[in-house]
């Protein structure tokens, strides 16, 4: 397996031993305008996040990082691009992995490897006219480490049987395979990057339980909208669209 040595053209990158969140780091280039796109690199993180406010486990050699993106985003598109770092990242574990394992992606945007959890996603910003002013988008993938106690089964690569790599050779794969994606958005819009989400989505067609803030809904995983939400089809027929929640699989074995 060949691994590019440098990132993509446009971009910078930030490597840090330590900090307290590669997506603060980012907010703090905002605060100082920076204007280069820059993947920032930690080795390790005291305060990681993820989604919902839950903490993200930052053992050393995991990749944690962030891409920073400088410029004006409105919400919409910047939802779109979290599609874009799915794919990405379900493309470098599926390198990173090879053909011994099963990848896919749980909606929104989790890489999985034999129905486990083996990355997250996190976006991150602010706003100003009315537009979001930077994005940051935060990406966790458990090269080496995962955490025990879950609601759902985790996973990491070499667990499930990928070579030992570093994270800056896993960022720089995962930093080109964005790159891919991202100009393929810019160019073809959103509906070429759901076409490639449906292609690696995982349990589509199948029974799930979409757990809520307050509720949760059973059915069948119909399909995923124009707009990234899951469309989710109850015992009536009544079809249900779930912009943010969790997603589990009942009959997953």
């Amino acid at each position: 397996m060949s691994l590019v040595s440098e990132l993509p053209q446009g971009y910078q990158l930030s490597h840090l031993a330590e900090v307290d969140s590669t997506n603060e780091e980012a907010r703090r280039m905002a605060a100082q305008h920076q204007t280069v796109p820059t993947w920032i690199l930690a080795d390790r993180q005291t305060a990681g996040r993820g989604r919902r406010g839950r903490v993200w486990e930052s053992p050393t050699g995991n990749l944690m990082t962030t891409l920073y993106l400088p410029q004006a985003f409105d919400a919409v598109k910047a939802g779109q691009i979290a599609f874009v770092a799915g794919l990405a990242l379900e493309s470098t574990v599926r390198t990173l992995i090879g053909d011994g394992a099963a990848v896919s992606l749980k909606w929104p945007n989790d890489a999985l490897v034999n129905g486990k959890k083996a990355s997250g996603i996190l976006l991150e910003s602010a706003m100003r006219d009315n537009k979001l002013d930077w994005l940051a988008v935060g990406l966790g993938l458990n090269l080496v480490h995962h955490p025990a106690d879950m609601p759902y089964p985790a996973t990491d690569l070499q667990a499930e049987g990928a070579a030992q790599i570093s994270n800056v050779q896993a960022l720089t794969l995962l930093a080109t395979t964005f790159d891919v994606f991202f100009k393929q958005w810019q160019s073809g819009g959103f509906e070429t990057i759901l076409r490639a989400w449906r292609q690696v989505a995982h349990g589509l067609g199948r029974p799930i339980v979409a757990r809520l803030e307050k509720h949760q809904i059973e059915g069948i995983f119909h399909d995923i909208d124009e707009k990234g939400a899951l469309m989710l089809k109850d015992a009536n027929g009544a079809t249900h669209i779930i912009d943010a929640g969790d997603i589990f699989f009942p009959d997953a074995e």
